[in-house]
């Protein structure tokens, strides 16, 4: 099979349950960005030119891949499109900084106001993302092309005042809810000009929606609920998509296992073997420390990813977001030895 199977037949096969020679290695984008210093330096393909020239996008996005020999294209680089187009203002980054929020939009969700239906139609880094699928997915057929999207939640807390939105999902439910769900149709909306455009996954991740932060309760009532809607949006395009959760899962593990991801991505500290022992049905994703990505040795590297896949971990990924200082060894180290079968 290894001599047949193309990367992207390996990551749908291993998101629909279906048979792999290995775990495919990836690196979705967005959140979990792998266009590190090194490999824009090395390519001539930098941010933040590229987060608004498709060509560099595209140029970005495949020197990343040839690079550090993760098999796919994870685009875009950042998380701060979506908030961009629903009002917030961005500050762009630079070679070594990622982009960031710098001002949201609203005070408060009871003031959220929302653009028209069709403002991620006509905004110009939406048209580089799709330009760049577009361009990938007719290129290399066999390399999967991942779309990332920024959660419904942690959307919402980049257009409204976080620490004021965070209040209010408890003490205003109903603008909290009002503001969720219609960042959640615009996601949908989002989602489908990337599926239109050739995605192959779309991945998620909502780092605001934690159980440190919202607690089963509120977990279970915003972020289940409004991931679910989202995810549910992508599969009826005939799509799978992955979730990434940040941060501990003891206090919300019961209610992880309902989300309807096809894989669930997780940070380092969590043990993917008790997910895969409780909830057998979840296909696991990660969780390979970002922290000795970037500080540890190589020989380190080597062996905590052989400890992944003894552990038989599904698809095998950065735990969380990299830092663009990591050394291009250390993730060069950490795909070949998960591309070795031997």
């Amino acid at each position: 099979m290894s001599d047949l199977i193309s990367p992207r037949e390996r990551l749908l096969r291993a998101l629909h349950k279906e048979t792999v020679d290995r775990a495919p290695v990836i690196c979705p984008g967005g959140m979990m960005n792998a266009a590190i210093v090194a490999v824009m330096e090395a390519g001539g393909n930098k941010l933040p030119t590229a987060h608004h020239d498709a060509t560099q996008m595209t140029n970005l996005a495949y020197d990343v891949s040839t690079m550090t020999g993760f098999e796919n294209f994870g685009i875009p680089f950042c998380m701060t499109i979506e908030a961009e187009v629903l009002g917030s203002a961005i500050n762009y980054g630079t070679l070594e900084c990622e982009p960031k929020i710098q001002k949201e939009r609203f005070a408060s969700a009871a003031e959220v106001i929302f653009p028209p239906a069709d403002a991620f139609d006509d905004n110009n880094r939406v048209r580089a993302v799709a330009s760049t699928i577009h361009t990938l997915s007719s290129r290399y057929a066999d390399t999967p092309v991942i779309g990332s999207l920024t959660g419904p939640i942690s959307t919402a807390a980049s257009i409204v005042d976080p620490m004021t939105f965070l209040k209010q999902l408890r003490k205003d439910k109903d603008s909290s809810h009002r503001v969720i769900s219609q960042v959640t149709d615009y996601l949908i909306h989002y989602a489908q000009l990337l599926v239109e455009s050739g995605v192959d996954v779309i991945s998620i991740a909502d780092p605001t929606a934690t159980g440190e932060i919202l607690g089963p309760r509120m977990f279970d009532e915003y972020a289940v609920t409004y991931l679910n809607k989202l995810v549910d949006a992508i599969h009826a395009m005939g799509k799978p998509a992955i979730v990434h959760i940040c941060g501990k899962m003891e206090a919300v593990k019961p209610s992880v296992s309902q989300l309807h991801g096809d894989a669930l991505s997780v940070d380092a500290f969590v043990s993917l073997v008790k997910i895969k022992q409780e909830y057998p049905e979840i296909t696991t994703m990660g969780n390979l420390s970002t922290i000795l990505l970037e500080f540890g040795e190589a020989e380190k590297v080597e062996s905590a990813t052989d400890e992944l896949k003894n552990k038989k971990i599904d698809i095998l990924a950065p735990a969380c977001g990299l830092s663009t200082s990591t050394p291009l060894k250390n993730i060069s180290t950490f795909t070949a030895v998960a591309k070795n079968n031997g």
